[in-house]
């Protein structure tokens, strides 16, 4: 399978991407900073910007990105972002997969 996973840097997606790689997946990375690996794809959800034609050919999606939960105190300005960080990302990421020929199926 070509599986998508955001926040693959993450504690969780650090795991998760070497083992699916292992288990025989084709595994693409999206990633906030550089591209470091040939399946990395770039994106900035902050400013809406999602290369779609990248997304076309996968059959998973697995949405871990967001700020630090851990990062730092949680105060109301914070809270804010974790949120706001976890909102627009995901609408971005729907909407981008809602336009695609072929969506993925999980």
């Amino acid at each position: 399978m070509k599986v998508l996973v955001t926040g693959g840097t993450g504690l969780v997606g650090s795991a998760l991407c070497p083992m699916l790689t292992t288990g025989g997946h084709e595994v693409y990375r999206l990633t906030r900073s550089s591209p470091k690996e040939a399946n990395d794809i770039q994106w900035n959800p902050a400013a809406g910007d999602l290369p779609k034609a990248q997304l076309e050919g996968l059959d998973a999606v697995v949405h871990l990105a967001g700020e630090n939960i851990a990062g730092s105190r949680w105060n109301a300005k914070v809270k804010d972002r974790l949120r706001s960080s976890r909102v627009e990302g995901t609408k971005l990421l729907c909407e981008a997969l809602a336009q695609l020929k072929r969506p993925p199926k999980a």
